[in-house]
C-alpha cells in the first residue's frame, strides 16, 4: 500500500488526502483533521519512517516568520527513505510585476510574501528530491465567488489592470499527483486565464442570477489587511513547465469551466 504523511491537512491536503485514498492510499498527516500530534516527535518519525511521500503544506508563522516544519523536522525529513517530497508553496513570492507574465525562473522575495519565500528557498535546499508547487489563488468547493456572493461579501475593486491568476483546487490534486511520477523541481499551478477579480465575481453573479456588487474604491471597500495585500500585487502566472514536464493539464482551464462545475 503507497503511504503518503502530510504536515498540515488543510483545505488542499485534505482534498489531496481524499482523492488517494480512493485510490488505495494511507495518508497520514498533522494538523486539525489529521491522526498525528505535530508536537510529538516519536509519532511523526515513526509515521515518516514508513511513508514513500511527505507533503508539507503548512506556511510560515505569521508570528515568527519562520517555517515550524523545517525547524522541528527539518533534519528528519531530509534523512527520511521517502522517494518524494513536496511543499505547497504560493506565488506570492514572486510579488508584484505591474501584470506581467511570471515562470518558475523569475526571483523571488521582493514582495509582501517575505516568510513565505525565505521558507521557499529553505524548501529548495533542504534535498534534492523536493518538489515545490507554488499556487496562485485556490478555489473549489465550499471556497470560491459563488460562496462569497451568496453570502454577501463579494465586492469589486475599482482598480484598472489589476489581474490575478487562479487554479481549482482538484488541479492542484492533479498536479500534485502528476508528479509522483515527474522530476523534483518547482512548479507554477495555476490555470491558463488570469483575469481581474472583478470579472471572477460578475461571472458567480451571472451564474447565480444576481446583481454584482457596485464598484468600489480601496478605502470604501474597507478591506482586511490581508485582503488589501492581495490586491496590492498584480501579475498573470505561467503554467507551461507543469504541462511540459509532469504532463499535467487543468481540467479546469479559467474560472469559466471551474465555476461552472461548482455551481
Amino acid at each position: 500500500m503507497a503511504r503518503l504523511f502530510i504536515f498540515g491537512m488543510g483545505y488542499t491536503a485534505r482534498r489531496l488526502a481524499e482523492r488517494l485514498r480512493v485510490e488505495g492510499w494511507q495518508v497520514d498527516g498533522t494538523g486539525s483533521r489529521g491522526n498525528v500530534d505535530f508536537d510529538d516527535a516519536d509519532a511523526v518519525r515513526e509515521a515518516m519512517d514508513g511513508a514513500a511521500h511527505i507533503l508539507s503544506s503548512v506556511p510560515p508563522d505569521r508570528g515568527c516568520g519562520s517555517d515550524d516544519v523545517l525547524v522541528r523536522y527539518g533534519d528528519a525529513i531530509a534523512a527520511a527513505s521517502a522517494d518524494w517530497i513536496g511543499y505547497l508553496s504560493s506565488t506570492g513570492v514572486y510579488g508584484d510585476v505591474d501584470g506581467a507574465w511570471v515562470d518558475e525562473s523569475a526571483p523571488i522575495g521582493a514582495g509582501r510574501r517575505t516568510a513565505r519565500a525565505a521558507a521557499d528557498a529553505d524548501w529548495q535546499t533542504l534535498d534534492k528530491r523536493v518538489r515545490i508547487f507554488r499556487l496562485p489563488g485556490i478555489y473549489g468547493p465550499g471556497r470560491s465567488a459563488l460562496d462569497r456572493v451568496r453570502e454577501g461579501k463579494a465586492k469589486r475593486i475599482d482598480l484598472p489592470g489589476q489581474v490575478f491568476s487562479r487554479v481549482h483546487v482538484d488541479d492542484i490534486v492533479s498536479g500534485i499527483m502528476a508528479s509522483f511520477d515527474g522530476p523534483p523541481g518547482i512548479y507554477n499551478l495555476s490555470d491558463d486565464l488570469p483575469a481581474p477579480q472583478n470579472d471572477v465575481i460578475v461571472k458567480a453573479c451571472q451564474l447565480l442570477g444576481m446583481d454584482p456588487p457596485p464598484l468600489q474604491s480601496l478605502k470604501e471597500a474597507d478591506l482586511s489587511p490581508m485582503a488589501r495585500g492581495f490586491y496590492a500585487e498584480n501579475r498573470r502566472v505561467a503554467n507551461g513547465k507543469a504541462k511540459r514536464v509532469l504532463g499535467w493539464t487543468p481540467q479546469y482551464p479559467d474560472y469559466h469551466a471551474g465555476l461552472k462545475s461548482l455551481f
